[in-house]
């Protein structure tokens, strides 16, 4: 799993942990997010997002 982050306010997406509260379960890959689906705390489209290197 991988974990992506907004460029714009650095809202953390974990694959791992989803975001359940904002419709996306746990082990929910990247790739299978919704092509528009917004950042909830800025609302930046998701191609504003990078992967993080952990």
């Amino acid at each position: 799993m991988t974990v992506w982050q907004c460029e714009i306010c650095g809202l953390v997406y974990d694959e791992a942990a989803g975001m359940p509260e904002h419709g996306i379960a746990a082990g929910t890959a990247w790739a299978a997010v919704p092509e528009d689906w917004r950042c909830p705390d800025c609302g930046m489209r998701k191609g504003d997002f990078s992967m993080v290197a952990l």
